[in-house]
This record gives C-alpha cells, sequence and structure tokens, in this order.
C-alpha cells in the first residue's frame, strides 16, 4: 500500500498526515509506504498532462491513497486523484470544494460538520504520538506557548499558574518549555522568581526536533496554555493528565470553543495539583480513522 503525501511545508499540516499514515502502518496487514510530494514539485499544468497519460513521473509507485492537509493542497490531491482514479483522496481539514468531490475527510468536530458518507469528525486534529506507558510519576511538564489572533498573553495570570503548580507538587521533577510565541521578556522574568529554583527550564531553541514529544512519553501530567490546541490533543493522545493554563481571549471562535468542550467534558482540567486533574484515557484519534479507512477500503 502506498500513500502520497500532498506538502505544502507546514509541520503542523506533516504531523498531521504523518500520523495517520503511522497509524494505518500500525493496522494495516500490509507493507504501507509513505512518499512526501511538495506542492511546488505539482503544478497545475503537469497534473493536466498527468491526467491524459494517467501517470506521473514524480510518484515512486502508484499510489492507493492521496492525503491532503492545507487550502493550497487541496485543488492539487484533486487533480492527482483524476491521475490515479483508483487512489482514495483524503484531505484533513474542512475543503474549501465540495465534501463529496474527495473520498474522505477527516474534519476537527470543531469545524461544526456533522458525520457523513465523506466525512470523519475528530477530536483534534491528528499527531503522529501514541502513548508508549512510560509516564513517571511526579514528574511533570509545562508548555508554554503565547500570544495568538484568539489569546492575549498575561504574564502574570501565566506566572501565579506556574507557581501554583510548584507550590502544590513539591514533591515533583518540574521541566518548563517555550514555544517560538512565547514573549522572551516573560522567561527573564521567570527565572528572576524564587519558585524558579524548582523549575528545569528548557527554551524552544534549544531543543531538539521532537524533543517534547519525548518530555510527554515520560511526564505524568502536562500543563499547557490555551492557546497551544494541537499541544493540549497530543499530550491526551501521550496518555498524560493534562492541565491547561487559561489565558485572556481577545475573540471566541470554534478553536476556544473546543477547548471549551473538553474542559466541560473532564478530559482536562484548569487545576494546577495533579490528583485534581482527571485520569489519563485512551486517546487514540488516529488510529480510530485509520480502522475506519482500511475497513472502507479493503
Amino acid at each position: 500500500m502506498h500513500i502520497v503525501y500532498v506538502s505544502d511545508g507546514k509541520a503542523g499540516h506533516r504531523s498531521q498526515a504523518v500520523g495517520l499514515f503511522k497509524a494505518m502502518q500500525r493496522q494495516s496487514a500490509e507493507h504501507v509506504t509513505f512518499q512526501e510530494v511538495s506542492i511546488e514539485n505539482l503544478p497545475v499544468f503537469s497534473l493536466i498532462k498527468g491526467v491524459f497519460q494517467h501517470s506521473l513521473a514524480l510518484c515512486s509507485e502508484t499510489p492507493d491513497y492521496i492525503f491532503g492537509v492545507g487550502s493550497h493542497t487541496q485543488s492539487r490531491v484533486l487533480l492527482l486523484g483524476k491521475v490515479y482514479p483508483q487512489a482514495k483522496t483524503v484531505i484533513l481539514m474542512k475543503p474549501n470544494f465540495p465534501f463529496s468531490w474527495f473520498d474522505h475527510c477527516i474534519i476537527p468536530e470543531h469545524d461544526g460538520v456533522p458525520e457523513s458518507k465523506q466525512v470523519i469528525t475528530t477530536k483534534g486534529a491528528l499527531n503522529p504520538i501514541v502513548n508508549e506507558q512510560r509516564h513517571q510519576s511526579n514528574r511533570l511538564l509545562i508548555a508554554l506557548g503565547g500570544s495568538s489572533k484568539r489569546h492575549q498573553w498575561n504574564p502574570a495570570k501565566v506566572l501565579e499558574a506556574i507557581q501554583n503548580i510548584v507550590q502544590q507538587n513539591p514533591q515533583a521533577e518540574i521541566i518548563l518549555t517555550t514555544s517560538r510565541r512565547t514573549p522572551k521578556e516573560f522567561l527573564a522574568t521567570l527565572k528572576q522568581q524564587q519558585f524558579a529554583k524548582q523549575l528545569s527550564i528548557f527554551p524552544v531553541e534549544d531543543t531538539p526536533q521532537g524533543w517534547i514529544f519525548e518530555q510527554m512519553q515520560k511526564a505524568e501530567a502536562v500543563w499547557v496554555t490555551e492557546d497551544s490546541v494541537s499541544m493540549i490533543y497530543e499530550a491526551l493522545t501521550a496518555g498524560c493528565r493534562v492541565g491547561v493554563i487559561m489565558l485572556d481571549r481577545l475573540k471566541k471562535d470554534r478553536i476556544t470553543q473546543s477547548v471549551d468542550s473538553i474542559l466541560q467534558q473532564g478530559r482536562v482540567s484548569p487545576s494546577t495539583s495533579i490528583p485534581q486533574l482527571p485520569e489519563p484515557a485512551a486517546f487514540k484519534e488516529a488510529e480510530r480513522v485509520a480502522t475506519y479507512l482500511l475497513a472502507q477500503n479493503n
């Protein structure tokens, strides 16, 4: 089985495609291969030419599935599906085109699209994480984001949350990391606090690729600022207890509603104490989608 992923070069989009591929790889009795093709190497003219030739030199072998994530990939996925009509086209987002034009649309439920023959809804975006059952008691991770189009960074509120986590979990080993959106001056202020002595601080620029996923595999609990929605779902998938550090909201939209929904469902909590966080539960959205796709197309 061969999967061609039409890539727009965005790491977050690639993470979703790789997550689904790896889940299918784990479940399929066949050997599953994955080929990433940049949209820059798929000009529309060459795709139209390929439709008439029923092949494309760029594809190492005939695909069984064609994945796309991101608005700019959608037309390429559709055209590539015309080049290889036996392949199933899978778009991992709410598409701009009619849903019926794709074989499968994998859409986060916060987009408000009901499930149908074409549509599979998911809790959050897919990711490549699995729970490796390596969590260590009293090992905690704090992952900070920053301001976004829907959130305003509140340094006092975040400092208070971190201080509460430290004080309410005195026996814990606490690792803290930042994102590229975290204000540089915040980290300087944090390091001046007395409680910061109990933190092991790793700025994002000092961490190698995959570092935070490894930390999630080891942590008993993870606290994430609410702007980093994908990281909240990654921590849930890793099998951690998950706390949310609330920020000031500039507006309400489908993303903030997604956070509110999992708070109301009791999957995550604003609490800063480990015992008050929800017990980890199986959260395997990529596995569930892979099961459905493989069953549909067998």
